[in-house]
């Protein structure tokens, strides 16, 4: 109907109590068509009768109107009065716990567009404090990993926050490099290493999509992955400026939700930058310690990791292997062939020495042409073994002047602990060095013990 005014209850109560007059300003007609006597209903009296008749229905009709359906109106207009009030005293003063979702919800009696009102409003509230929920979540996800550099505590830090927000039971965090992708941190899976070789992990980060894996309730699937049976399992890729970093598994043992989804791909963004500073953060750190010419660490840093060890192996029991080296006439080939070529001599003796080292051993340029190895694990005898493996293969290796190839060897002194008594790495350094010192004297290009 057309509105008269601005309010609607006014507007109302003139459409009510017009009709009211209009009834009963008819009425006497109405009657007359029914037969009765005109006498009886064309009277000033019976008119006025009908109308205050019709005047009185209107305005009983308007009441029931502003007791029934007012009341209800006034009490979602309270409600939104209430929220609003609240959330902008929260966005200044952060306290959200003077209206919840529960708190502020109206209640719906009624199965007509009143109660889908309130329903509505309802929905809206749920909507705002869920909006609210994921925004908390998302900063205090950024805030606590934006400050975290050292890779291995982000990626502990990150997984505890994923499994948190998610409920999932297990997950971990790999990363890649260099084509290789590793456990960076995990949690309630069986066996993490599985998870490199992973068809879905590799689509992941091939496709840059997130890969859902759900298992039939009543299938039971060998508990490999997981210590329990998974319901599904969720593969996030992680990336910065489209280059990917590594993923994100996760398992539960319910189906992720569809708030959860939308929530990990707000975590993984955040976390993706994250990510980025640290493993940036970590070759800066690798650079630093590294010696650009030989790829070997440097001396600064590769005493402290040699500290690292040492400490280690008297805390566990275990042995600890040293190798001191120093490359036979060197000063010669530089004299001979100048520094160009010793560098490049330098270069070829440290892509030697690192194929023969295990997977954890260190090697460290300790002087000019002095290397230290650290052979954590290593006895004296294995210590031994893989020094003349690199003493042969640097006297098998040549560098091109030209037409001369030029041939070098290497001297090696060898100490291990405990077998070798020492109460400090100070000593541990000076007995492969005196080992090394015989090497020199008893004719070079051998190793001592």
């Amino acid at each position: 109907m057309p509105r008269i005014t601005k309010k609607l209850f006014t507007d109302l109560a003139i459409w009510m109590i017009g009709f009211g007059l209009l009834n009963g300003a008819l009425f006497p007609l109405f009657a007359y068509g029914l037969g009765v006597e005109a006498e009886q209903v064309f009277t000033i009296t019976f008119w006025a009768a009908t109308i205050t008749a019709g005047l009185v229905a209107g305005i009983i009709n308007y009441t029931l109107a502003m007791l029934v359906v007012r009341p209800r109106l006034k009490i979602l207009a309270n409600h939104m009065h209430i929220v609003k009030s609240t959330i902008s005293d929260a966005n200044f003063t952060g306290n959200w716990s003077n209206c919840s979702a529960d708190i502020c919800r109206v209640e719906v009696d009624s199965d007509d567009e009143i109660g889908e009102s309130a329903r509505a409003f309802n929905d809206l509230v749920e909507a705002l404090f869920q909006a609210h929920k994921i925004e908390t979540a998302v900063n205090d996800f950024s805030k606590t990993l934006s400050s975290q550099l050292e890779l291995d505590i982000l990626s502990r830090q990150a997984l505890d926050l994923f499994l948190q927000y998610t409920d999932a039971m297990a997950g971990a965090i790999l990363i890649e490099s260099a084509g290789e992708l590793t456990i960076s941190a995990h949690h309630g899976i069986s066996d993490s290493k599985i998870l490199a070789n992973s068809d879905h992990i590799r689509k992941a980060l091939r496709t840059h999509q997130c890969q859902r894996v759900v298992f039939p309730k009543d299938i039971k699937i060998e508990a490999v992955l997981a210590n329990f049976n998974p319901q599904e399992i969720i593969v996030i890729p992680l990336e910065f400026k489209n280059i990917p970093l590594g993923v994100i598994v996760l398992a539960a043992n319910k189906i992720f939700d569809k708030d959860v989804t939308r929530l990990l791909q707000l975590f993984r963004h955040s976390f993706g930058l994250a990510l980025n500073n640290a493993l940036a953060h970590s070759n800066l750190q690798r650079i630093a310690a590294l010696d650009v010419l030989t790829g070997a660490y440097n001396r600064r840093f590769g005493l402290t990791r040699l500290k690292e060890e040492f400490n280690r192996a008297i805390r566990s029991d275990t042995s600890l292997g040293i190798i001191m080296m120093d490359i036979d006439h060197f000063k010669s080939i530089n004299d001979t062939y100048g520094h160009m070529v010793g560098d490049r001599v330098l270069g070829r003796i440290s892509e030697s020495t690192f194929r023969a080292l295990r997977e954890g051993d260190l090697m460290i340029r300790y002087g000019g042409e002095e290397f230290l190895i650290i052979l954590p694990g290593a006895s004296r005898t294995n210590s031994l073994q893989l020094g003349e493996r690199v003493r042969r293969l640097i006297a098998e290796t040549t560098v091109q002047d030209g037409e001369q190839s030029i041939n070098f060897t290497a001297s090696l002194g060898i100490t291990a602990f405990p077998e070798d008594n020492v109460e400090s790495v100070l000593e541990l350094v000076k007995h492969a060095d005196d080992a090394l010192y015989i090497a020199k004297n008893q004719g070079r290009n051998q190793v001592v013990v």
